[in-house]
């Protein structure tokens, strides 16, 4: 019995082959009912199919003048990135909708006591509920997510966005400035009496539990407001919700790449001041200091916009910094001029010695570095007779008539010696000896021009010498004058900067 029993079971299993080969008999009738046949997929089949019937169009509501009231609200993920130059605000949110559908209701009870499903958000009906101020290539840009469905027809849906936002930026004190950034949102085509819109359970801010902060800005504040609106166009209100978002920026990267550079550029631009005018260094550490700053202007102009309404208060630092290096190294030419190449100039007005010397040099004590010698003074010249008279030997002939000739005025040296008729006065040996050559007289005649010759020369050396030390000295008290006034607007300016942002 054993032995038909097994030949029994091998027929049924070659039976059973040889109708799965023929095709006689599938394997899926041998398998267990699939669970697709759930009540919850049943449910939401039954759900959009009845979508498909009346359709996706037209709000879902019984009654044409009847008001769907849709509330809407955004969490706050994160601050993607804040771009000055395009004016655009660039934000990572979760929308949150939620609204009542009445073609997606059920009663639980037939249904296995379910309450909720996820249907398909390109299935049914959505709110057109738009960002009015969209700056953003893209057609979309949400991502997909599907609706939770509740029993009652009351819908959530939270789908994740990134945002591109118009937003005016105002750059007057970087990096201590602080933006102000609104969305509007509100429904494209529906009016308040189609669709009206509010928040969501009367949470008008948005929702910061989710928050990643950001490297760059700090959230200071965040609220909302709901306004209506007439518009041309129609004489329906229309209503719309405002987000507002406070955020300042964190200076701690740009005190490394725009504070600090130009506080040590303006330590440098001090010691300029204390290098003499003269000197060739102040015009080579004039010229990079000038060139160091339009660095950073350059760079300070690839954070801000291109055609802002203000520039920014450390860039108009720059340039006045530029203006005075430029001021002062053009002195600094001027003075260098003078000192190496030694032009010829004539006296400094009376009006400037008057203001520069006697008056702005004598407040910063350098006046004594200028003495001023007597210009209409002559010094008397000294005569041969200064030495002959405090001779007391008067028996030298040579000596007398060196005398004698020496204190001729230029009129005829015979009335000295003769008569006006030309007769003889008694001439003594030494005026006897005039008459003949003498090598003394050469000597102390060729002296005498040289003399005055070197005299006049030092005079006239010392006038324009006088002159140069005048312009220098005006020099040296104008350059102290951009000194005290460079000093001044700095501290003005970075006080000013400093308390804008402290207290803005």
């Amino acid at each position: 019995m054993s032995g038909l029993g097994h030949q029994a079971g091998l027929l049924v299993f070659l039976v059973g082959l040889l109708q799965v080969t023929l095709g006689l008999q599938t394997v899926d009738e041998e398998l267990p009912p699939l669970v697709t046949e759930s009540t919850e997929k049943l449910l939401i089949r039954d759900l959009l199919t009845r979508y498909e019937d009346f359709g996706k169009q037209g709000r879902p509501v019984y009654n044409y003048h009847d008001t769907l009231r849709v509330n809407f609200s955004l969490s706050l993920i994160q601050i993607l990135d804040v771009d000055e130059k395009n004016q655009v605000l660039k934000l990572n949110i979760w929308y949150h909708y939620i609204w009542t559908d009445l073609l997606l209701t059920w009663d639980p009870t037939l249904h296995d006591n379910i309450t909720s499903v996820r249907v398909p958000s390109d299935k049914i009906w959505l709110p057109d509920i738009y960002l009015y101020n969209f700056a953003d290539d893209r057609l979309r840009e949400q991502r997909e997510a599907l609706v939770v469905v509740q029993h009652n027809g009351e819908l959530l849906w939270m789908p994740q966005a990134i945002l591109n936002s118009s937003c005016s930026f105002d750059t007057l004190l970087f990096p201590f400035d602080s933006q102000k950034c609104s969305l509007k949102f509100g429904s494209w085509t529906y009016h308040g009496q189609k669709v009206d819109l509010d928040f969501v359970a009367g949470q008008s801010a948005m929702d910061v539990s989710d928050f990643m902060p950001s490297n760059e800005w700090d959230l200071i504040d965040n609220y909302g407001a709901r306004n209506v609106k007439f518009y041309t166009c129609c004489p329906e209100p229309y209503p719309d919700l405002l987000f507002t978002l406070k955020i300042r920026r964190r200076v701690a990267f740009y005190t490394f790449i725009l504070i600090l550079p130009c506080a040590l550029l303006s330590l440098l631009t001090l010691v300029i001041f204390w290098v003499p005018p003269e000197s060739p260094a102040k015009l080579q550490l004039g010229m990079n200091i000038f060139l160091a700053f339009f660095v950073l202007l350059l760079l300070l102009a690839d954070y801000t916009p291109r055609a802002a309404a203000s520039i920014p208060l450390i860039g108009a630092y720059f340039c006045l910094s530029m203006v005075m290096i430029t001021l002062s190294t053009v002195l600094a030419c001027v003075i260098a001029n003078m000192f190496f190449r030694g032009v010829r100039i004539n006296r400094a007005p009376r009006w400037l010695r008057s203001f520069i010397i006697d008056g702005v040099a004598r407040l910063m004590n350098v006046r004594h570095t200028f003495q001023e010698s007597p210009r209409d003074c002559t010094t008397p010249k000294k005569t041969w007779s200064s030495f002959v008279d405090n001779q007391t030997d008067q028996s030298d002939p040579e000596l007398a008539f060196a005398r004698v000739n020496l204190l001729d005025t230029g009129g005829d040296s015979r009335s000295d010696i003769y008569g006006g008729d030309g007769s003889s006065l008694g001439a003594s040996p030494a005026r006897q000896m005039a008459r003949q050559p003498c090598p003394i007289l050469e000597q102390v005649s060729g002296i005498r021009e040289h003399m005055d010759k070197t005299r006049d020369e030092k005079k006239t050396k010392d006038t324009t010498d006088s002159n140069v030390r005048e312009w220098r000295v005006i020099a040296c008290v104008v350059d102290r004058l951009f000194f005290i006034f460079y000093v001044i607007v700095n501290a003005i300016g970075l006080i000013a900067i400093i308390l804008r942002g402290v207290f803005v």
